[in-house]
């Protein structure tokens, strides 16, 4: 581990000798002290008992006296660029030239290929009997007829390399205004107001053309760090769908330092970086903006260093819950820093939440009978229905009188705005009750008008019917129908027997909210400033809630609805609630959000799923693998400590080839490696089809920044967002 720090830190220390040749170290700036997170790959939820091991000195960090410049290379294949400024005139120069002003605002630069000669003062010379004294090439061993020189020394000409280089045009000339062979700058006279321009997008600092060995044109906008910094920060976290700040100066710290760690790595084609996906998204002035730009400005010359070397900052778009060990991914010997990681709160409760409480008791309740009970009594209670406020399995299980119909079905009837029906001693049992609570809903009974005997019959296909009066038979039809009314568990309605109360709320619960008589409203939970939570409909705009102390709060746990005194919601549930008469929440219950607890929740791709058949999944694995012949399965054969496929068996007619690391991404063309393999069988046993379900967005390594976005709104500060992610590290100012 010493040794591969040595080795990064010459390294960094060799590229910012480069870029500032005044380097002179300096003390660190006092940092807020913050506990690093828990490292352990099987990810445990307690502490463990073992002394913390003595920390290791920090080593004083790397310092510079200048702001570094970047070379980025906006493009290595144009065959023609326009560049121009706003301005009145564009300002251009060779290489080490002070510029000069053109007089024109727009040029366009193409690349020419200049046939050359090796000049006379500089030919070969050729000795007669022995080897050649050359100064550039080869010797010409047969000179044309004449080509002599006193002293039986002859002179040879060589063709040498066409040079390259750029011609200038005017806009709408074909006549160059200049030839060059070496590399032009454009800068405007007035970068501020009127920055320079490639193909009409404006960038800080100069454009660099010059024209490569592939014949094309090479285009590098030489800019500042902060400067370059501003044009990363609005492309890899946007401040319009990520409007955190805290979140938005750890992107800043984390593209500063994979800037400053990557200098060089493209020297080779003349720049550093590139504006992809290969190094960072950078997309100049045009996508700045005033919140990013506050973020850059916030952390200027701020890095993040392990033993006071800037690191490699990787960073993905949505790590699923959970980063994963560096090494797995990218190969090589492991990076101290780059550590899996839970995308989470470091202690206490694991994800931010709003706590919704209630002063009211949660039924306790233990006959699985009674199991909707709790639920249909309180949906009632809000509706202005006599209920009792403490529920018990004795109390449910017990008969019904006729008075306990006639209550709740003149309830019934006066939200359905009808006359209270006529309710007898009948109504106490099943088929009479189903005729009084189609009167108490409708006014009169629709069985009898809309279903025919042949219906009826259809309907009434259960064992007992035949106990059912022929009075009731089109109710009891209607009310089974609509789910209204439920058989017992043994498929039979006990049309003889009393209904008990737990039925009987069951039944009239169920109608209300099947009618649409429950008024209840639909929302998702969102969580607003302060912990304050917010009802988003599936239409306007989020409103605050204000719930009753005393409210109904239900919280769901598979399909069904349990109460509960208290409810932990993280945004994202599907809520369902009723408003009282004094415009108070009075009833709530919450299913859990899809997208789970995570710090990254708020992406997209939190959660996916992708369905290929065994030929589409052999043809996107066609590059990495042999051929196997006709693809029999797909297996999982080891993860990494994220969970992350880290190795994937492919078996064929032919043979079995495997896909590792960082590789089962791209070579499945996957959005990540974080998923688990569904099958679908034919008739013949074979698989039809492959589901890939899975989390996360990009290589699962780093700093997650939907996940940043996350801490950032539950308060933590960019330096504990990027300690979360990076192990180890520290925040230090660079310059």
């Amino acid at each position: 581990m010493h040794s591969s720090f040595h080795r990064l830190f010459a390294a960094t220390l060799l590229t910012c000798a480069l870029v500032s040749p005044s380097l002179i170290p300096k003390a660190q700036d006092t940092q807020p002290a913050t506990r690093p997170r828990r490292v352990e790959p099987a990810w445990p939820t307690t502490t463990t008992s073992e002394p913390a091991p003595t920390p290791e000195v920090e080593p004083e960090p790397l310092r510079i006296t200048q702001e570094p410049v970047v070379r980025i290379g906006l493009s290595t294949v144009a065959r023609s660029v326009t560049v121009s400024t706003t301005g009145p005139v564009l300002n251009a120069t060779g290489a080490g030239e002070q510029p000069l002003p053109l007089e024109l605002a727009r040029v366009r630069v193409e690349p020419r290929s200049y046939p050359q000669l090796t000049p006379p003062g500089t030919n070969d010379i050729v000795k007669p009997g022995g080897p050649a004294e050359t100064a550039q090439g080869a010797r010409r061993a047969n000179p044309p007829a004449g080509e002599s020189s006193a002293g039986g020394v002859r002179l040879t000409s060589r063709a040498a390399a066409p040079a390259r280089g750029e011609a200038l045009y005017a806009p709408g000339s074909s006549k160059p205004l200049f030839d060059l062979r070496a590399p032009v700058v454009f800068a405007s006279a007035d970068p501020e107001l009127h920055p320079v321009r490639y193909n009409e997008k404006p960038y800080r600092g100069r454009l660099e053309v010059f024209a490569n060995t592939k014949g094309a044109l090479t285009v590098v906008n030489v800019v500042t760090l902060e400067d370059y910094v501003r044009g990363v920060v609005p492309n890899e976290l946007s401040p319009g769908g990520w409007p955190e700040l805290e979140a938005l100066k750890a992107q800043a710290v984390a593209a500063r330092t994979y800037a400053v760690s990557n200098l060089g790595r493209f020297a080779a084609d003349g720049f550093d970086l590139t504006p992809d996906t290969r190094s960072q998204v950078y997309g100049g002035r045009a996508t700045e903006h005033p919140l990013s730009d506050r973020a850059v400005l916030e952390t200027r010359g701020r890095v993040a260093t392990y033993k006071g070397a800037p690191i490699n900052a990787y960073y993905t778009s949505t790590c699923g819950g959970r980063t994963e060990d560096g090494e797995n991914i990218f190969g090589g010997p492991a990076v101290p820093y780059l550590r899996g990681r839970e995308c989470a709160l470091d202690a206490g409760p694991h994800f931010t939440h709003v706590s919704v409480r209630t002063t009211r008791e949660a039924a306790t309740l233990k006959s699985a009978e009674h199991a909707t009970s709790a639920r249909d009594a309180a949906l009632l209670a809000v509706h202005g229905f006599g209920v009792p406020a403490r529920l018990g399995d004795e109390w449910l299980a017990s008969n019904v009188t006729a008075e306990d119909v006639h209550s709740l079905l003149s309830r019934a009837a006066a939200l359905a705005r009808q006359p209270p029906p006529n309710v007898s001693i009948d109504a106490a049992r099943p088929a009479g009750f189903a005729t009084a609570l189609a009167h108490a809903l409708d006014g009169e009974s629709r069985g009898t008008t809309l279903l025919n005997s042949a219906d009826i019959e259809y309907l009434l296909a259960f064992r007992d019917a035949s106990d059912v009066p022929q009075q009731n038979r089109a109710d009891v039809a209607a009310m089974l129908r609509e789910g209204h009314l439920a058989l017992h568990p043994d498929g039979t309605l006990r049309p003889r027997q009393p209904l008990t109360r737990a039925r009987l709320l069951r039944s009239v619960a169920h109608a209300l909210e099947a009618r649409g008589l429950a008024r209840l409203q639909k929302a998702t939970a969102r969580l607003g400033a302060g912990g304050a939570l917010l009802l988003r409909p599936a239409s306007g705009k989020d409103a605050p809630a204000v719930l009753a102390s005393d409210a109904h709060l239900f919280r769901a746990f598979g399909e069904a609805l349990f109460a509960v005194r208290q409810l932990e919601l993280v945004g994202g549930e599907a809520l369902t609630y009723h408003v009282g008469p004094r415009g108070e929440i009075d009833y709530l219950e919450a299913r859990p959000a899809a997208a789970g607890a995570a710090a990254d929740r708020a992406s997209q791709y939190t959660r996916w799923s992708e369905t290929l058949t065994p030929s589409a999944v052999l043809s996107r694995l066609a590059r990495s693998i042999p051929d196997v012949g006709t693809l029999v399965d797909v297996r999982v054969r080891r993860r990494g400590v994220s969970g992350r496929v880290l190795e994937l068996m492919v078996v064929g007619t032919k043979e079995t080839a495997y896909v590792r690391g960082g590789r089962v991404r791209s070579a499945l063309r996957l959005r990540e490696q974080l998923f688990v393999i569904d099958r679908e069988y034919d008739e013949g046993g074979r698989v039809a089809r492959f589901v890939f379900n899975g989390r996360g967005w990009g290589h699962g390594v780093g700093m997650c920044q939907v996940g940043a976005y996350g801490l950032a709104r539950a308060g933590l500060s960019y330096e504990k967002i990027l300690k979360s992610f990076y192990t180890g590290i520290s925040v230090s100012k660079l310059y």
